[in-house]
């Protein structure tokens, strides 16, 4: 079963970080990434930009409006993904708990959907 890690953090909390504990988390991802490449069960995943360079689609009555940012105002911001073939959501979470903003932020585990040939 395919699992999608949503990593969300705290902008503010990252911009008041040192130096090192950016890099600390850095590594932290290095570690998990050669972790799950290793077992081969990463099948995707990506870090975004910060939430500023967001845009945001809504289609009211008929009407397109384009916002500036992340659809929600909130302290934790989604800030990448990894796709993860784990066999159950137990190892999910296992391997959840490995991601270094599962100390200061989230991690929200949420199985893919099983879409039917089209």
């Amino acid at each position: 079963m395919r699992y999608v890690l949503l990593i969300y953090g705290s902008v503010a909390a990252y911009n008041q970080m040192t130096e090192a504990e950016r890099a600390s988390v850095m590594q932290g991802h290095i570690a998990f990434h050669n972790a799950v490449q290793e077992r081969g069960i990463v099948v995707g995943g990506e870090p975004l930009q910060l939430p500023s360079a967001a845009t945001t689609v809504r289609i009211r009555n008929g009407k397109t409006l384009i916002t500036d940012g992340p659809f929600a105002e909130t302290t934790e911001q989604l800030g990448g993904t990894y796709v993860l073939e784990c066999k159950d959501l137990d190892e999910a979470i296992e391997w959840a708990k490995m991601l270094p903003e599962a100390q200061t932020g989230s991690i929200e585990v949420r199985p893919v959907m099983v879409m039917p040939p089209m």
